[in-house]
């Protein structure tokens, strides 16, 4: 007959022992299928613009197999959006290009940009989850390269999205010229952002923009830093996951790049030299296939409404 101090051990270890794999269950076979759209209006047109809609996607991670990630994704068309804003790492896995096909397909009306993440150069291999909530990622050289070429080809001959990996463009949406400016993955440190200056201030000298955004994948504070002082009048970000399994009450634990913790999901606004410029951060709407979990953090993408200043 164990003792009482026995049986309150016990008892205690089968509690935490239920709850842990009653996380589990949620996170894997639960959460990370509830996908969410956050909404966000976002003071920053300049007085009598019209309102524009940008959807903000991230992180899809994409395998063949998820459909219900396809579908969902592929549904947000009908939230009608102006502009797209994708923060990269799209593929998950050497064919998810056919997936993101049926993913973004129903875009192909909507201007967009985009940069890359390292998920869409090389594929995600296994490892310890447990070494995520170390520190910032390390990186492999060994990953089977992705169709990199082909998913480039597939968003701009196909979806006419602008490339904004180290690179400067414009466009139109929603009856505004919008000067855009991006990095590729900094996580990576394959960000240029000495190759920014020069066309985006010769963009300037020929035509006036209503909107500037600076776009990256991974929003590292160099990054950041840099976008504020080119002018950026928005920010958008991803590679955070949000943390990915999230602490109800406080939070992320991890970032995986440098960015404040509690700006590793959603919008907030980021300082710099006397300079306040929205930031949104998406949490991103998959996860790698070898660390399929969510918790306390949906996958998500973003509609942010940006109107004038008051």
């Amino acid at each position: 007959m164990p003792s009482p101090a026995a049986r309150t051990a016990l008892t205690v270890l089968g509690t935490v022992g239920a709850v842990g794999a009653g996380a589990a269950i949620w996170g894997v076979g639960i959460e990370r299928y509830l996908f969410t759209v956050r909404f966000h209006e976002v003071p920053v047109l300049p007085a009598g613009a019209p309102p524009i809609r940008v959807l903000h996607l991230s992180d899809a991670h994409m395998a063949p197999w998820q459909h219900r990630k396809q579908e969902w994704i592929a549904a947000l068309a009908e939230l009608q959006p102006d502009l797209v804003v994708n923060t990269g790492d799209n593929l998950g896995h050497f064919n998810g290009l056919e997936g993101l096909r049926r993913a973004f397909d129903p875009l192909r009306d909507v201007p967009g940009v985009f940069v890359h993440g390292s998920n869409d150069h090389a594929a995600p291999s296994p490892r310890n989850p447990f070494r995520y909530f170390t520190g910032p990622s390390k990186v492999k050289h060994t990953a089977e390269p992705l169709d990199t070429e082909g998913l480039d080809d597939y968003l701009t001959r196909e979806l006419g999205w602008v490339d904004l990996n180290n690179k400067v463009g414009s466009l139109d949406a929603a009856g505004l010229r919008i000067a855009a400016f991006g990095v590729s993955d900094a996580h990576r440190h394959w960000d240029r952002l000495e190759a920014l200056p020069e066309p985006l201030a010769a963009l300037r000298a020929e035509e006036s923009a209503d909107l500037s955004i600076g776009v990256t994948h991974a929003p590292y504070r160099r990054v950041l830093d840099d976008f504020v002082d080119l002018g950026a009048d928005a920010i958008f970000g991803g590679h955070t996951h949000g943390g990915q399994v999230r602490v109800p009450g406080f939070g992320a634990l991890v970032a995986n790049c440098d960015i404040p913790l509690r700006q590793a999901r959603g919008l907030s606004a980021w300082k710099h030299d006397g300079r306040s410029v929205p930031l949104n951060v998406s949490a991103g709407l998959g996860h790698s296939i070898y660390a399929p979990v969510r918790f306390a953090c949906r996958p998500e993408a973003s509609l942010l409404t940006l109107v004038p200043t008051a």
